[in-house]
């Protein structure tokens, strides 16, 4: 009787190795699981933030409001995201906000230029239009 005793110990030890690895197998991959959870992306709210603060120094608001309102409601979505635990949402909406605030830089910048571009050609027409007065006979180019 003792033999068979025996027997079925060293037969439950290979099951008993064999759960032990299971295990093993699973604290190590809900371990990887908790890393790999995705983090609160505080980077990205700051580069919105500090896009934003440009934009604002920038005087963009002078120019176009439209893209500057949406990268602070983006901004806004972004924190509320993270109160909410949805992470990539917050992470999304972050880029947004900081793109959207870029955006209004750059269109901002944009009118800046043309109305530059066009006090310029306005003081070249009246540059040519007093030179004509002034010299009627001179050659140049009329635009």
């Amino acid at each position: 009787m003792k033999t068979s005793t025996i027997n079925s110990a060293f037969i439950s030890f290979p099951l008993y190795r064999s759960a032990a690895k299971s295990s093993f197998l699973l604290a190590a991959l809900l371990l990887a699981a908790c890393s790999a959870s995705p983090k609160v992306p505080l980077a990205e709210i700051a580069s919105a933030e500090q896009a934003i603060a440009n934009a604002e120094r920038a005087q963009v608001i002078r120019y176009t409001s439209t893209e500057l309102n949406t990268a602070r409601t983006e901004l806004t979505a972004a924190r509320n995201a993270v109160l909410a635990d949805n992470l990539p949402q917050a992470q999304r909406l972050a880029l947004q906000a900081q793109l959207s605030a870029e955006l209004a830089i750059a269109q901002a910048d944009l009118l800046k230029a043309q109305a530059v571009n066009k006090d310029m050609q306005q003081s070249i027409m009246r540059c040519s239009k007093k030179l004509s007065e002034t010299y009627p006979e001179a050659p140049y180019e009329r635009h």
